[in-house]
Protein backbone atom coordinates (compact mmCIF):
# COMPACT_ATOMS: atom_id res chain seq x y z
CA UNK A 1 0.00 0.00 0.00
CA UNK A 2 1.33 3.68 -1.08
CA UNK A 3 1.90 6.21 1.38
CA UNK A 4 1.15 10.18 1.12
CA UNK A 5 2.95 12.14 3.08
CA UNK A 6 1.80 15.50 4.47
CA UNK A 7 2.05 18.22 3.51
CA UNK A 8 0.84 17.47 -0.04
CA UNK A 9 1.12 21.05 -0.94
CA UNK A 10 4.02 22.70 1.65
CA UNK A 11 4.33 26.41 2.12
CA UNK A 12 1.25 29.14 1.76
CA UNK A 13 -1.64 27.13 0.41
CA UNK A 14 -4.29 27.81 2.79
CA UNK A 15 -8.16 26.94 2.84
CA UNK A 16 -8.08 23.83 0.31
CA UNK A 17 -10.84 23.28 -2.23
CA UNK A 18 -10.72 19.67 -3.71
CA UNK A 19 -12.93 18.33 -6.70
CA UNK A 20 -12.04 14.98 -9.29
CA UNK A 21 -13.07 15.39 -12.65
CA UNK A 22 -12.91 11.87 -13.99
CA UNK A 23 -9.23 10.49 -13.09
CA UNK A 24 -7.72 14.18 -12.14
CA UNK A 25 -7.82 16.21 -8.70
CA UNK A 26 -7.82 19.59 -8.44
CA UNK A 27 -7.11 21.70 -5.01
CA UNK A 28 -7.79 25.81 -4.80
CA UNK A 29 -6.43 27.72 -1.97
CA UNK A 30 -6.33 31.35 -0.50
CA UNK A 31 -4.38 33.80 -1.76
CA UNK A 32 -4.74 37.29 0.18
CA UNK A 33 -3.12 40.01 -0.83
CA UNK A 34 -1.51 38.33 -3.67
CA UNK A 35 -1.63 38.44 -7.38
CA UNK A 36 -2.50 36.40 -9.82
CA UNK A 37 -5.12 35.31 -7.41
CA UNK A 38 -6.46 31.94 -6.51
CA UNK A 39 -4.10 29.09 -7.19
CA UNK A 40 -5.12 25.43 -8.92
CA UNK A 41 -2.75 22.72 -8.33
CA UNK A 42 -3.29 19.21 -10.26
CA UNK A 43 -2.83 15.98 -9.46
CA UNK A 44 -3.92 12.49 -10.49
CA UNK A 45 -2.75 10.24 -7.12
CA UNK A 46 -3.17 12.81 -4.26
CA UNK A 47 0.07 12.70 -3.24
CA UNK A 48 1.93 15.11 -5.68
CA UNK A 49 0.57 18.09 -6.80
CA UNK A 50 1.41 20.38 -9.33
CA UNK A 51 0.76 24.56 -9.60
CA UNK A 52 -1.36 24.09 -12.91
CA UNK A 53 -3.32 27.09 -13.02
CA UNK A 54 -4.19 30.34 -11.11
CA UNK A 55 -8.16 31.99 -11.83
CA UNK A 56 -8.12 35.82 -11.00
CA UNK A 57 -5.39 36.93 -13.36
CA UNK A 58 -6.89 39.43 -15.34
CA UNK A 59 -7.60 42.22 -13.02
CA UNK A 60 -10.90 40.90 -11.74
CA UNK A 61 -10.01 42.69 -8.27
CA UNK A 62 -8.52 45.27 -7.06
CA UNK A 63 -5.91 44.35 -4.14
CA UNK A 64 -4.20 47.67 -3.66
CA UNK A 65 -4.03 49.04 -0.17
CA UNK A 66 -5.21 45.34 1.06
CA UNK A 67 -4.79 45.11 4.90
CA UNK A 68 -3.34 42.01 6.47
CA UNK A 69 -4.83 39.64 6.75
CA UNK A 70 -7.75 40.58 3.84
CA UNK A 71 -7.93 39.99 -0.16
CA UNK A 72 -9.29 36.61 -1.41
CA UNK A 73 -10.35 34.13 1.29
CA UNK A 74 -11.29 30.73 1.34
CA UNK A 75 -12.17 29.87 -2.58
CA UNK A 76 -14.22 26.75 -3.33
CA UNK A 77 -13.70 24.63 -6.43
CA UNK A 78 -16.97 22.78 -7.95
CA UNK A 79 -18.18 20.82 -11.01
CA UNK A 80 -21.58 20.99 -12.57
CA UNK A 81 -21.72 17.43 -14.68
CA UNK A 82 -25.13 18.70 -16.70
CA UNK A 83 -23.50 21.78 -17.72
CA UNK A 84 -20.04 20.46 -17.89
CA UNK A 85 -18.65 23.43 -16.17
CA UNK A 86 -16.22 24.28 -13.54
CA UNK A 87 -17.02 26.71 -10.66
CA UNK A 88 -15.17 28.62 -8.42
CA UNK A 89 -16.58 30.99 -5.45
CA UNK A 90 -14.69 33.18 -3.40
CA UNK A 91 -14.68 36.02 -0.76
CA UNK A 92 -12.95 39.31 -1.34
CA UNK A 93 -12.45 40.74 1.91
CA UNK A 94 -12.22 44.40 1.64
CA UNK A 95 -11.91 45.43 5.13
CA UNK A 96 -11.64 44.10 8.88
CA UNK A 97 -11.48 47.08 11.15
CA UNK A 98 -14.05 47.31 14.23
CA UNK A 99 -14.43 43.39 12.77
CA UNK A 100 -17.34 44.69 10.74
CA UNK A 101 -15.28 42.89 8.11
CA UNK A 102 -16.91 43.85 5.04
CA UNK A 103 -16.42 40.89 2.43
CA UNK A 104 -18.09 40.88 -1.52
CA UNK A 105 -18.57 37.43 -2.77
CA UNK A 106 -18.49 35.89 -6.40
CA UNK A 107 -18.17 33.39 -8.52
CA UNK A 108 -17.20 32.49 -12.51
CA UNK A 109 -17.31 28.99 -14.46
CA UNK A 110 -15.06 28.00 -17.22
CA UNK A 111 -15.49 25.15 -19.21
CA UNK A 112 -11.80 24.23 -18.77
CA UNK A 113 -10.14 24.73 -15.72
CA UNK A 114 -6.92 26.63 -17.22
CA UNK A 115 -9.57 29.39 -18.50
CA UNK A 116 -10.70 31.30 -19.92
CA UNK A 117 -12.97 32.06 -16.64
CA UNK A 118 -16.29 33.87 -17.05
CA UNK A 119 -16.12 37.21 -15.15
CA UNK A 120 -17.53 37.62 -11.54
CA UNK A 121 -20.74 36.56 -11.02
CA UNK A 122 -22.04 38.89 -7.51
CA UNK A 123 -23.38 36.74 -4.70
CA UNK A 124 -23.77 38.41 -1.55
CA UNK A 125 -21.73 40.49 0.88
CA UNK A 126 -24.03 39.00 4.10
CA UNK A 127 -20.39 37.41 5.42
CA UNK A 128 -17.60 35.28 4.00
CA UNK A 129 -16.26 31.64 2.75
CA UNK A 130 -19.33 30.65 0.25
CA UNK A 131 -19.40 27.40 -1.67
CA UNK A 132 -21.57 26.17 -4.54
CA UNK A 133 -23.61 23.04 -4.52
CA UNK A 134 -25.21 21.71 -7.55
CA UNK A 135 -27.93 19.22 -6.57
CA UNK A 136 -28.75 16.20 -8.43
CA UNK A 137 -32.24 17.68 -9.72
CA UNK A 138 -30.19 20.65 -11.42
CA UNK A 139 -30.71 23.34 -8.35
CA UNK A 140 -27.92 25.43 -7.04
CA UNK A 141 -27.64 26.63 -3.66
CA UNK A 142 -24.72 28.77 -1.92
CA UNK A 143 -23.77 28.07 1.71
CA UNK A 144 -21.89 30.39 3.74
CA UNK A 145 -21.33 32.24 6.93
CA UNK A 146 -23.61 35.19 7.89
CA UNK A 147 -20.96 37.34 9.75
CA UNK A 148 -22.83 39.02 12.99
CA UNK A 149 -21.43 42.36 14.15
CA UNK A 150 -24.44 42.83 16.77
CA UNK A 151 -22.94 42.73 20.16
CA UNK A 152 -24.49 40.04 22.39
CA UNK A 153 -25.17 37.79 19.41
CA UNK A 154 -23.78 34.84 18.19
CA UNK A 155 -20.01 35.51 17.53
CA UNK A 156 -19.00 34.89 14.90
CA UNK A 157 -22.23 34.41 12.83
CA UNK A 158 -24.70 31.77 11.81
CA UNK A 159 -24.42 29.40 8.89
CA UNK A 160 -26.71 30.30 6.08
CA UNK A 161 -28.25 28.57 2.81
CA UNK A 162 -29.67 29.93 0.04
CA UNK A 163 -30.70 28.94 -3.51
CA UNK A 164 -29.03 30.45 -6.19
CA UNK A 165 -30.24 30.95 -9.90
CA UNK A 166 -26.48 30.47 -11.51
CA UNK A 167 -27.97 31.93 -15.22
CA UNK A 168 -29.71 35.05 -13.42
CA UNK A 169 -27.16 35.51 -11.00
CA UNK A 170 -29.91 36.15 -7.96
CA UNK A 171 -30.71 34.74 -4.69
CA UNK A 172 -34.14 32.41 -5.11
CA UNK A 173 -36.09 32.70 -2.42
CA UNK A 174 -34.42 33.58 1.39
CA UNK A 175 -31.42 32.71 3.49
CA UNK A 176 -31.88 29.81 5.81
CA UNK A 177 -30.01 29.90 9.29
CA UNK A 178 -29.33 26.46 9.34
CA UNK A 179 -26.52 26.32 12.26
CA UNK A 180 -24.82 27.95 15.27
CA UNK A 181 -22.16 25.44 15.20
CA UNK A 182 -21.81 21.35 16.05
CA UNK A 183 -19.55 21.75 18.77
CA UNK A 184 -18.35 23.90 21.71
CA UNK A 185 -15.45 24.89 20.03
CA UNK A 186 -17.62 27.33 18.04
CA UNK A 187 -16.72 29.77 15.44
CA UNK A 188 -18.26 27.57 12.51
CA UNK A 189 -17.38 28.90 8.56
CA UNK A 190 -16.56 27.80 5.84
CA UNK A 191 -19.69 25.70 5.30
CA UNK A 192 -19.92 23.38 2.10
CA UNK A 193 -22.22 21.17 1.46
CA UNK A 194 -22.56 17.51 0.22
CA UNK A 195 -24.79 14.79 -0.88
CA UNK A 196 -24.18 11.07 0.66
CA UNK A 197 -27.03 7.91 0.46
CA UNK A 198 -30.50 10.80 0.02
CA UNK A 199 -28.67 12.72 3.16
CA UNK A 200 -27.11 16.37 3.03
CA UNK A 201 -23.74 16.80 4.97
CA UNK A 202 -22.93 20.01 5.83
CA UNK A 203 -18.75 20.22 6.66
CA UNK A 204 -17.43 23.60 8.58
CA UNK A 205 -13.86 24.66 9.40
CA UNK A 206 -14.70 25.39 13.53
CA UNK A 207 -12.24 26.37 16.20
CA UNK A 208 -10.73 29.65 14.86
CA UNK A 209 -7.87 29.57 12.45
CA UNK A 210 -5.06 28.82 15.30
CA UNK A 211 -4.34 25.49 17.39
CA UNK A 212 -8.28 24.73 18.44
CA UNK A 213 -8.80 24.19 14.82
CA UNK A 214 -11.06 21.64 13.13
CA UNK A 215 -13.49 19.72 10.47
CA UNK A 216 -17.07 19.44 12.02
CA UNK A 217 -19.69 17.57 10.62
CA UNK A 218 -23.37 17.25 10.29
CA UNK A 219 -26.18 15.92 8.39
CA UNK A 220 -29.74 16.23 7.31
CA UNK A 221 -32.80 15.07 4.96
CA UNK A 222 -33.38 18.43 3.72
CA UNK A 223 -30.95 20.84 2.39
CA UNK A 224 -32.09 23.63 4.80
CA UNK A 225 -31.66 21.61 7.92
CA UNK A 226 -31.88 21.21 10.75
CA UNK A 227 -28.47 19.35 10.34
CA UNK A 228 -27.73 17.20 13.44
CA UNK A 229 -24.23 17.14 14.63
CA UNK A 230 -21.92 14.15 14.45
CA UNK A 231 -22.70 11.88 17.36
CA UNK A 232 -19.07 12.30 19.03
CA UNK A 233 -19.46 16.57 19.30
CA UNK A 234 -15.72 16.94 18.55
CA UNK A 235 -14.54 17.73 15.22
CA UNK A 236 -14.32 14.93 12.62
CA UNK A 237 -10.22 16.54 11.78
CA UNK A 238 -8.40 18.23 14.53
CA UNK A 239 -4.47 18.42 15.27
CA UNK A 240 -5.62 18.69 19.19
CA UNK A 241 -8.16 16.14 20.10
CA UNK A 242 -9.30 17.33 23.81
CA UNK A 243 -12.51 19.21 24.57
CA UNK A 244 -12.55 22.75 23.96
CA UNK A 245 -15.78 24.93 25.08
CA UNK A 246 -15.45 28.24 23.19
CA UNK A 247 -18.52 29.02 21.65
CA UNK A 248 -19.53 32.48 21.29
CA UNK A 249 -15.41 33.62 20.99
CA UNK A 250 -15.58 35.21 17.16
CA UNK A 251 -11.68 33.89 16.75
CA UNK A 252 -8.48 33.41 18.39
CA UNK A 253 -5.22 32.23 18.34
CA UNK A 254 -5.60 29.66 21.01
CA UNK A 255 -2.60 28.58 21.94
CA UNK A 256 -3.25 26.65 24.88
CA UNK A 257 -4.42 24.33 22.28
CA UNK A 258 -0.89 23.37 20.90
CA UNK A 259 -0.82 19.57 20.78
CA UNK A 260 3.49 18.48 21.46
CA UNK A 261 3.07 15.35 20.58
CA UNK A 262 2.17 16.28 16.75
CA UNK A 263 4.53 17.68 14.06
CA UNK A 264 1.30 18.93 12.64
CA UNK A 265 -1.02 21.87 14.16
CA UNK A 266 -4.06 23.28 13.25
CA UNK A 267 -5.49 21.10 11.02
CA UNK A 268 -8.82 22.32 10.02
CA UNK A 269 -10.86 23.67 7.07
CA UNK A 270 -11.19 20.80 5.03
CA UNK A 271 -12.65 19.66 1.51
CA UNK A 272 -14.04 16.08 0.58
CA UNK A 273 -13.84 14.27 -2.43
CA UNK A 274 -14.50 10.88 -3.57
CA UNK A 275 -11.66 8.96 -5.66
CA UNK A 276 -12.74 7.01 -8.76
CA UNK A 277 -11.74 3.63 -6.56
CA UNK A 278 -14.78 4.63 -4.33
CA UNK A 279 -12.72 5.66 -1.61
CA UNK A 280 -13.25 8.71 0.58
CA UNK A 281 -10.32 11.73 1.63
CA UNK A 282 -10.45 15.05 2.62
CA UNK A 283 -8.01 18.17 2.23
CA UNK A 284 -7.48 20.08 4.98
CA UNK A 285 -5.02 23.13 6.08
CA UNK A 286 -2.17 22.32 8.49
CA UNK A 287 1.02 24.28 10.14
CA UNK A 288 4.05 23.48 11.27
CA UNK A 289 5.49 25.76 13.79
CA UNK A 290 9.25 26.14 14.49
CA UNK A 291 10.99 23.74 16.55
CA UNK A 292 10.33 24.90 20.34
CA UNK A 293 7.85 28.34 19.11
CA UNK A 294 4.83 28.12 18.34
CA UNK A 295 5.86 30.39 15.44
CA UNK A 296 4.61 29.32 11.86
CA UNK A 297 6.30 31.21 8.82
CA UNK A 298 4.98 28.57 6.00
CA UNK A 299 1.75 29.87 7.44
CA UNK A 300 -0.80 27.26 6.55
CA UNK A 301 -0.17 24.33 4.41
CA UNK A 302 -2.31 21.56 2.62
CA UNK A 303 -2.65 18.43 3.74
CA UNK A 304 -4.72 15.00 3.54
CA UNK A 305 -6.43 12.67 4.98
CA UNK A 306 -7.98 9.41 4.24
CA UNK A 307 -11.99 8.85 5.54
CA UNK A 308 -14.62 6.19 5.63
CA UNK A 309 -18.37 6.08 6.17
CA UNK A 310 -19.42 4.38 9.42
CA UNK A 311 -22.70 1.80 8.91
CA UNK A 312 -25.10 4.40 10.99
CA UNK A 313 -24.02 7.06 7.53
CA UNK A 314 -21.19 9.11 9.65
CA UNK A 315 -18.02 10.43 8.03
CA UNK A 316 -14.76 9.75 9.81
CA UNK A 317 -10.92 8.84 9.72
CA UNK A 318 -9.61 5.97 8.32
CA UNK A 319 -8.26 4.94 11.31
CA UNK A 320 -11.04 5.94 13.29
CA UNK A 321 -9.67 8.81 15.54
CA UNK A 322 -10.20 11.88 15.03
CA UNK A 323 -6.17 13.60 14.79
CA UNK A 324 -4.89 14.44 11.83
CA UNK A 325 -1.69 12.01 10.60
CA UNK A 326 1.28 13.11 8.89
CA UNK A 327 1.16 10.35 6.38
CA UNK A 328 -1.75 8.71 5.21
CA UNK A 329 -2.68 5.87 3.13
CA UNK A 330 -2.93 5.93 -0.72
CA UNK A 331 -5.81 4.85 -3.02
CA UNK A 332 -6.20 1.46 -3.27
CA UNK A 333 -4.04 0.13 -6.88
CA UNK A 334 -3.05 3.54 -7.52
CA UNK A 335 0.96 3.81 -7.51
CA UNK A 336 2.71 7.04 -6.62
CA UNK A 337 4.72 8.92 -9.03
CA UNK A 338 8.46 7.34 -8.96
CA UNK A 339 10.38 10.99 -8.76
CA UNK A 340 7.25 13.08 -6.93
CA UNK A 341 6.84 16.63 -7.58
CA UNK A 342 9.53 18.68 -6.53
CA UNK A 343 9.38 22.13 -4.68
CA UNK A 344 12.64 23.69 -5.68
CA UNK A 345 12.17 26.55 -7.89
CA UNK A 346 14.37 27.46 -10.66
CA UNK A 347 14.18 30.14 -13.97
CA UNK A 348 16.97 31.53 -15.96
CA UNK A 349 13.88 33.87 -17.79
CA UNK A 350 15.13 32.05 -21.26
CA UNK A 351 11.05 31.57 -22.08
CA UNK A 352 9.12 34.82 -22.68
CA UNK A 353 6.72 33.49 -20.04
CA UNK A 354 8.52 33.11 -16.50
CA UNK A 355 7.92 30.91 -13.85
CA UNK A 356 4.02 30.15 -12.77
CA UNK A 357 4.93 30.69 -8.79
CA UNK A 358 5.71 34.44 -9.06
CA UNK A 359 2.97 36.34 -7.30
CA UNK A 360 2.79 39.47 -6.79
CA UNK A 361 1.48 41.82 -3.30
CA UNK A 362 -1.13 43.93 -3.95
CA UNK A 363 -1.05 44.52 -7.44
CA UNK A 364 -1.23 42.88 -10.87
CA UNK A 365 1.82 41.71 -12.93
CA UNK A 366 1.66 43.50 -16.12
CA UNK A 367 4.61 43.64 -18.65
CA UNK A 368 5.15 47.59 -18.20
CA UNK A 369 6.66 46.69 -14.77
CA UNK A 370 8.23 43.08 -15.25
CA UNK A 371 8.84 41.46 -18.32
CA UNK A 372 11.58 39.17 -20.46
CA UNK A 373 10.76 40.57 -23.81
CA UNK A 374 12.90 44.12 -23.30
CA UNK A 375 16.32 42.09 -22.14
CA UNK A 376 15.90 38.40 -23.38
CA UNK A 377 17.29 36.30 -20.98
CA UNK A 378 16.93 38.57 -17.77
CA UNK A 379 13.77 39.27 -15.85
CA UNK A 380 13.52 43.18 -15.73
CA UNK A 381 11.64 44.18 -13.40
CA UNK A 382 11.14 48.55 -13.22
CA UNK A 383 11.59 49.62 -10.12
CA UNK A 384 8.39 51.40 -8.20
CA UNK A 385 6.88 52.21 -4.77
CA UNK A 386 9.06 51.33 -1.16
CA UNK A 387 8.54 47.80 -0.24
CA UNK A 388 6.22 49.37 2.55
CA UNK A 389 3.70 50.02 -0.40
CA UNK A 390 0.51 48.40 -0.33
CA UNK A 391 -0.04 50.17 -4.13
CA UNK A 392 2.65 49.66 -6.42
CA UNK A 393 5.54 47.39 -4.95
CA UNK A 394 7.52 45.89 -7.76
CA UNK A 395 7.84 42.70 -6.59
CA UNK A 396 8.20 38.65 -7.83
CA UNK A 397 8.16 36.30 -5.54
CA UNK A 398 7.53 32.66 -4.67
CA UNK A 399 6.20 30.99 -1.72
CA UNK A 400 8.54 29.25 1.00
CA UNK A 401 7.82 25.99 1.35
CA UNK A 402 10.80 24.64 3.50
CA UNK A 403 12.03 25.28 6.96
CA UNK A 404 15.45 25.18 5.41
CA UNK A 405 16.22 26.13 1.95
CA UNK A 406 18.19 28.58 0.24
CA UNK A 407 16.84 31.48 -2.46
CA UNK A 408 19.46 33.13 -4.84
CA UNK A 409 19.78 35.76 -8.09
CA UNK A 410 22.02 37.50 -10.25
CA UNK A 411 21.31 41.08 -10.50
CA UNK A 412 22.81 43.73 -12.86
CA UNK A 413 21.20 47.20 -11.72
CA UNK A 414 22.23 51.15 -12.38
CA UNK A 415 21.46 52.90 -9.80
CA UNK A 416 22.14 56.72 -9.65
CA UNK A 417 20.51 57.77 -6.31
CA UNK A 418 19.69 56.39 -3.02
CA UNK A 419 16.11 56.12 -3.43
CA UNK A 420 16.99 53.37 -6.28
CA UNK A 421 17.15 49.70 -5.07
CA UNK A 422 17.01 46.18 -6.31
CA UNK A 423 17.45 42.97 -5.03
CA UNK A 424 17.24 39.73 -2.96
CA UNK A 425 15.05 39.39 0.17
CA UNK A 426 12.23 37.55 2.74
CA UNK A 427 8.56 39.01 2.54
CA UNK A 428 5.61 38.49 4.87
CA UNK A 429 3.59 41.58 4.06
CA UNK A 430 4.48 45.55 3.48
CA UNK A 431 5.26 46.02 7.40
CA UNK A 432 7.41 42.52 7.64
CA UNK A 433 10.56 41.93 4.95
CA UNK A 434 14.07 41.51 4.77
CA UNK A 435 15.99 43.27 1.54
CA UNK A 436 19.73 43.04 0.33
CA UNK A 437 19.86 44.97 -2.59
CA UNK A 438 22.15 46.96 -4.58
CA UNK A 439 22.20 50.98 -4.50
CA UNK A 440 23.62 54.29 -4.86
CA UNK A 441 26.05 56.06 -2.48
CA UNK A 442 27.15 59.04 -3.48
CA UNK A 443 30.86 58.68 -2.15
CA UNK A 444 31.20 54.81 -2.72
CA UNK A 445 29.03 54.79 -6.11
CA UNK A 446 27.17 51.20 -6.63
CA UNK A 447 26.78 49.43 -2.92
CA UNK A 448 25.49 46.45 -1.53
CA UNK A 449 23.35 47.16 1.46
CA UNK A 450 20.60 45.59 3.97
CA UNK A 451 16.96 46.80 5.27
CA UNK A 452 14.49 45.27 7.39
CA UNK A 453 11.05 45.92 8.26
CA UNK A 454 9.61 44.29 11.58
CA UNK A 455 6.15 45.42 12.39
CA UNK A 456 6.05 48.50 10.43
CA UNK A 457 9.28 49.88 11.51
CA UNK A 458 12.25 50.47 9.00
CA UNK A 459 15.66 49.38 10.25
CA UNK A 460 18.64 50.04 8.31
CA UNK A 461 22.08 47.17 9.23
CA UNK A 462 24.18 50.69 8.27
CA UNK A 463 27.47 48.77 9.54
CA UNK A 464 27.24 46.10 6.71
CA UNK A 465 27.88 47.74 3.18
CA UNK A 466 30.37 47.60 0.38
CA UNK A 467 30.90 48.11 -2.99
CA UNK A 468 29.93 46.28 -6.14
CA UNK A 469 32.02 46.20 -8.94
CA UNK A 470 30.54 46.73 -12.39
CA UNK A 471 26.87 46.90 -11.05
CA UNK A 472 26.35 43.48 -10.91
CA UNK A 473 26.09 40.92 -7.86
CA UNK A 474 25.15 36.87 -7.29
CA UNK A 475 23.19 37.56 -4.01
CA UNK A 476 22.13 34.53 -1.59
CA UNK A 477 20.52 33.85 1.56
CA UNK A 478 19.94 31.02 3.78
CA UNK A 479 17.34 30.47 5.84
CA UNK A 480 17.30 28.25 8.57
CA UNK A 481 14.05 27.89 11.10
CA UNK A 482 13.81 31.67 11.21
CA UNK A 483 17.72 32.25 11.00
CA UNK A 484 18.72 33.85 8.17
CA UNK A 485 21.93 34.67 6.46
CA UNK A 486 23.28 36.81 3.74
CA UNK A 487 26.18 35.96 1.55
CA UNK A 488 27.01 37.30 -1.86
CA UNK A 489 29.84 37.25 -4.83
CA UNK A 490 31.28 39.28 -7.47
CA UNK A 491 32.41 37.82 -10.71
CA UNK A 492 31.64 34.86 -12.60
CA UNK A 493 31.78 31.28 -10.53
CA UNK A 494 33.85 33.01 -7.12
CA UNK A 495 33.48 31.80 -3.69
CA UNK A 496 30.79 33.00 -1.82
CA UNK A 497 31.57 35.42 0.79
CA UNK A 498 29.16 36.07 3.91
CA UNK A 499 27.84 39.87 4.42
CA UNK A 500 25.50 39.55 6.96
CA UNK A 501 25.29 36.34 9.46
CA UNK A 502 22.41 35.22 11.61
CA UNK A 503 19.75 37.85 11.47
CA UNK A 504 16.48 36.96 13.41
CA UNK A 505 13.54 36.63 10.96
CA UNK A 506 11.01 34.49 12.79
CA UNK A 507 8.86 37.05 13.15
CA UNK A 508 8.15 36.17 9.35
CA UNK A 509 5.17 34.19 10.45
CA UNK A 510 1.51 33.75 10.95
CA UNK A 511 2.05 34.87 14.54
CA UNK A 512 4.38 37.40 14.49
CA UNK A 513 3.19 39.96 11.87
CA UNK A 514 0.77 42.48 13.19
CA UNK A 515 -1.51 40.51 15.70
CA UNK A 516 -3.12 41.19 18.54
CA UNK A 517 -2.75 39.66 22.18
CA UNK A 518 -3.97 35.84 21.47
CA UNK A 519 -4.65 36.79 17.85
CA UNK A 520 -2.75 35.30 14.60
CA UNK A 521 -1.57 38.37 13.00
CA UNK A 522 -1.83 36.85 9.62
CA UNK A 523 -2.81 33.98 7.48
CA UNK A 524 -0.29 34.14 4.79
CA UNK A 525 2.95 32.88 5.37
CA UNK A 526 6.74 33.55 4.40
CA UNK A 527 7.68 34.35 0.41
CA UNK A 528 10.90 34.77 -1.23
CA UNK A 529 11.40 37.29 -3.82
CA UNK A 530 13.66 39.55 -6.09
CA UNK A 531 12.04 43.11 -6.71
CA UNK A 532 12.96 47.00 -7.62
CA UNK A 533 12.23 50.23 -5.91
CA UNK A 534 12.71 53.72 -7.84
CA UNK A 535 11.44 56.42 -5.26
CA UNK A 536 13.35 58.85 -7.47
CA UNK A 537 12.56 59.28 -11.20
CA UNK A 538 10.93 56.08 -11.79
CA UNK A 539 13.04 55.61 -14.65
CA UNK A 540 15.50 52.84 -13.72
CA UNK A 541 15.24 49.03 -13.94
CA UNK A 542 17.28 45.84 -12.86
CA UNK A 543 18.02 43.09 -15.14
CA UNK A 544 18.05 39.45 -13.55
CA UNK A 545 19.42 36.70 -15.18
CA UNK A 546 18.60 34.17 -13.02
CA UNK A 547 16.19 33.14 -9.58
CA UNK A 548 16.61 29.74 -7.93
CA UNK A 549 15.44 28.22 -4.07
CA UNK A 550 16.53 25.26 -3.05
CA UNK A 551 15.12 23.45 -0.65
CA UNK A 552 17.23 21.28 2.21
Amino acid sequence: MTKINNPIIPGMAPDPSIIRVGDVYYIATSSFHWNPGVQIFKSTDLANWELTASVLNKGEVNLRGTNTPAGIWAPHLSYDPRAKRYWLAYSHMLNMAGREFNSDSYAMWAEDIHGPWSEPIYLTSIGFDPALFHDEDGKHYVSILEWETREGYQAPGHIVIAEFDLNEGKIVGQWHRVTQGFTSRGCAEAPQIYKYKDKYYLLLAAGGTGYAHGVELGRSENIFGPYEPHPSGEPIITSSPRHLFSLGNPDAGHFEMYNPSSIMQKAGHGSLVQTQTGEWYIAHLMSRPVEGTLLNPLGRETSIQKMHWTEDGWLEMKDGSNVAKMEVEGMTGVELEADGISHNVFDDFNQEKYDLHFLTPYRDQQAAWVNTVERPGYLRIHGENSLFSQIHPAIMATRATSLHYEVQTKVEFHPDHYSETAGLGLYYDSNNWLYVHLTHSESEGTVLYVLQAKLGQRIELVHHYIPVPEDTAELKIIYHSGIASILYRFGDNGDWQAFVENIDVLYLSDEGVNGEPGEIGGFTGLFNFIGSVDAHQHDSFADFDYYGVKNY
